[in-house]
């Protein structure tokens, strides 16, 4: 199984100020959130000092995660891919659902930089892995909850 990561340049970057912050001031927050509330007394029905604890835990495995990500991943400069109209990792890709006639955009990025808001999908997204492969102009199927819903291809970016 290969544990190489792809991320985008800017994931990366996004990832790293993550981690930092993590780091740098989350983690002695939640330290000072510990000692403050062992100020308090018992422990055993210290509701506060279990919340730190709990917020700890999340906080300590986060990072682990991301330094893992970042130790393990394979930056790719996206403005530096000479894919042409192919959409490939990295590709920010312009559909047309042609029932609607409606416009999406979406660009393709690793795991953890996805982002539906931003438009950003998983590279293991059902919509990236129809669109991997595909040129400007294809039309793709997508499996959807409420049924197949067809798209085409009006255009294929490679912005950082």
């Amino acid at each position: 199984m290969s544990t190489i990561v792809p991320l985008t340049h800017a994931g990366a970057l996004r990832l790293r100020a993550e981690l930092e912050n993590l780091k740098s001031v989350k983690r002695p927050q939640i330290i000072e959130a510990i000692a403050e509330a062992r100020a308090h007394g018992d422990l055993k029905e210290n509701a506060e000092y279990h919340a730190a604890r709990e917020q700890q835990s999340f906080i300590e495995g986060r990072i682990q995660e991301l330094e893992f990500t970042l130790s393990h991943c394979q930056i790719i400069e996206v403005g530096k891919l000479k894919a042409g109209s192919k959409v490939v990792f990295g590709a920010t890709v312009e559909l047309v659902d042609i029932e609607t006639d409606a416009t999406v955009i979406y660009m393709i990025v690793g795991d953890l930089e996805a982002d539906l808001k931003q438009q950003r999908i998983s590279i293991s997204s059902p919509i990236a892995r129809a669109l991997i492969g595909k040129h400007e102009g294809d039309g793709i199927t997508i499996l959807a909850p409420g049924g197949n819903r067809e798209y085409e291809i009006t255009a294929v970016r490679y912005i950082d």
